[in-house]
């Protein structure tokens, strides 16, 4: 096994744990993103996890989806699926989520604006049996690049919004950075079709009472003629979900991690390597 600090320099993570042994799906949602999304694949791929990498493409126009299938047939993508018309973003991780298979799922944005060499951070507190969901939040202290004052304004406003429903304290709640255990995730009762989806996600994760962590990462953030899509309505439609979510059902079942994590079982760890609990730390 390579060490942590060598498969992941600069991130300082804990080099004995089984990073050999856990498969990450990674759903990435795609609409209009020629510019970015080969790149993004590629970075994907330079981080030393083992991957199942699953892309949406949320009904692009300008090439994207012939670029695309180019990129599956290199070897880059391992799932690839159209939708024939835009859905948005909640949608497009739905169809996602319904193709993973790997031990966690982690949302990644085709943009650039996350860096996927940070998501082993994110996959820590749960190799460690701390946590089972994991946000990266933009405001804990990571590089990130200046961009719109409102914005941010409006960001804390909703997340303030959502902790107040569901008792949380999380700093970024609107982050794209969300990794999730995948048997979790996919007993989640998820329905938004834009960007909804992240309060939605977060009330359910409180509701099934669900370990959340919350870790620092950077961010690099797009002007809208660089290609940023989100706009003030969709805060709106955001600050109506909140209250959606959390005041109306299906609520999920209440979770338990199991106590022998996919990744610590027998069969997959070789013989002599420790295993790391599951339960509360």
């Amino acid at each position: 096994m390579t060490p942590g600090p060598e498969r992941f320099p600069r991130l300082g993570v804990n080099p004995h744990l089984p990073w050999d042994q856990v498969l990450v799906s990674v759903v990435i949602p795609a609409f209009n993103e020629i510019d970015t999304v080969e790149s993004l694949l590629r970075q994907v791929h330079d981080v030393a996890l083992n991957w199942q990498v699953i892309v949406v493409d949320d009904g692009s126009s300008d090439g994207t989806r012939e670029l695309l299938r180019k990129l599956e047939d290199e070897g880059l993508v391992d799932v690839l699926v159209f939708h024939e018309r835009n859905r948005g973003k909640g949608a497009a991780l739905r169809t996602g989520f319904d193709h993973a298979t790997g031990d966690v799922v982690v949302v990644q944005d085709a943009d650039l604006e996350y860096d996927p060499r940070e998501i082993p951070l994110l996959l820590e507190p749960i190799l460690e049996g701390k946590a089972d969901a994991v946000y990266g939040s933009r405001f804990l202290g990571g590089a990130h690049r200046v961009l719109f004052f409102w914005h941010y304004v409006g960001n804390k406003f909703l997340t303030l919004m959502s902790n107040m429903f569901t008792d949380l304290n999380l700093t970024d709640m609107e982050t794209c950075y969300k990794m999730v255990r995948r048997e979790l995730l996919q007993g989640l009762p998820l329905t938004s079709e834009r960007f909804g989806f992240e309060p939605e996600l977060t009330a359910r994760l409180a509701q099934a009472g669900a370990r959340i962590y919350e870790l620092p990462i950077s961010y690099h953030g797009r002007s809208y003629a660089e290609g940023k899509k989100i706009g003030w309505t969709d805060g709106v439609e955001a600050l109506w979900c909140i209250l959606k979510y959390n005041l109306s059902g299906p609520r999920p079942p209440y979770w338990q991690a199991p106590a022998v994590a996919p990744w610590n079982s027998p069969e997959r760890l070789p013989p002599g390597e420790p295993r790391f609990p599951q339960g509360e730390d």
